[in-house]
């Protein structure tokens, strides 16, 4: 897989851009605040339908332009296809089309270009809060599972539809008269989630090991446990078992809901520790063993990308090299000998020879 041309037109700090690509190594450079950043964000929205740094759309979009476009042609299984997103700075919706067919959401191009981002705030998503650890699953699972992804934006609608209900039913008592509705269907869209998150994080922790292992020299075990609602024994029974398990926890919950005004229990709670022969990486780990785990999550998170869809999905390497020690940076680039990878870093001269060099200064690419 591999993406062969990109076209921009007012994203970020874009006017115009439009540019071919190495099916190998690209290395983007620049001094700092050029662009390099925006051109992988424009890549990843393609591949994600959404921006790894910001969630408002308008941010998106070059400061005193009405719209952004975005395009790009992608070879996969031996196949071309175009994918291209026009956001506007009205509150008229974004349009998405795949080969020139307008489409209703991202989820019907799904697939397509698949991608595996690896940025600096990474390096510190084992000793952040949940929520990052969430973001890592949920931007992983979404190019992987279509069901997937159509399951989060419904859980998180009606997450925020019952969060509502619960404020407001002070003022207007009888909005707690449908509250049972909305959360019968949080679980059963709640156990989707859970059901895919195990299974991803059980093929996750099998390949994450093996990577670490290979550079700790097998000294240090690394295990990513996840942790649900804790009536839910076994996370890969069935749907109908998830459900009833995840109805009981919120029924226990219901009177400190109601008291709170807050959903208190279900998968937006969710967490993964990550532990090292059985000690906490969050709690004990130093740096250097957080930042080696959180290699091996990433690469394991392309390797599974890679089983999945048949070929290696696009690396996008977003000025991590340049936070690493060399030893850390030896390691990574022996695991992206094949495939397409875009790495940005101000410095190019250690990295010139790994590929095609793409220089970038004030949104403009520099021939």
């Amino acid at each position: 897989m591999k993406l062969d041309r990109l076209a921009l037109r007012n994203f970020r700090n874009y006017e115009r851009l439009e540019s071919s690509f190495s099916p190998g190594v690209n290395l983007i450079v620049g001094d700092n605040a050029q662009g390099k950043t925006n051109l992988l964000e424009a890549v990843f929205y393609l591949s994600t339908g959404r921006s790894f740094r910001t969630r408002r759309e308008m941010e998106l979009i070059r400061f005193g332009s009405e719209f952004a476009d975005l395009e790009g042609d992608v070879t996969g299984q031996a196949r071309q296809q175009s994918l291209r997103a026009l956001l506007f700075a009205s509150r008229k919706p974004r349009q998405l089309f795949l080969n020139g067919v307008k489409k209703r959401s991202h989820g019907d191009m799904s697939g397509i270009l698949t991608t595996v981002l690896f940025c600096p705030e990474d390096l510190l998503v084992l000793k952040a809060g949940a929520a990052a650890r969430r973001r890592f699953l949920d931007q992983a699972l979404c190019q992987l599972r279509p069901r997937y992804e159509a399951a989060l934006p419904e859980y998180n609608r009606i997450l925020k539809q019952k969060s509502k209900i619960l404020r407001d039913r002070f003022e207007n008592p009888s909005l707690l008269q449908v509250l049972p509705e909305y959360s019968h269907r949080l679980c059963q869209v709640g156990a989707i989630l859970i059901s895919y998150r195990a299974r991803f994080l059980k093929s996750l922790e099998e390949e994450a090991t093996r990577f670490h292992r290979e550079f700790s020299g097998g000294k240090e075990t690394l295990e990513i446990p996840y942790r649900t609602v804790s009536t839910v024994e076994d996370p890969f029974a069935p749907l109908q078992a998830l459900e009833q398990a995840l109805f009981a926890h919120l029924d226990s919950h219901h009177g400190a809901e109601l008291e709170s005004a807050q959903c208190l229990t279900g998968p937006h709670k969710d967490d993964f520790d990550a532990s090292l022969d059985g000690l906490s990486l969050k709690s004990y780990g130093s740096q250097g063993q957080t930042r080696t785990a959180a290699i091996s999550l990433k690469l394991a998170q392309r390797e599974l990308a890679r089983r999945d869809t048949g070929e290696e999905p696009v690396l996008l390497l977003d000025d991590v090299l340049s936070e690493l020690d060399p030893g850390r940076q030896d390691f990574v680039l022996n695991q992206i000998r094949s495939g397409q990878v875009f790495i940005t870093c101000c410095e190019k001269d250690r990295l010139t020879k790994l590929g095609q060099v793409l220089q970038i200064q004030a949104g403009n690419l520099i021939l």
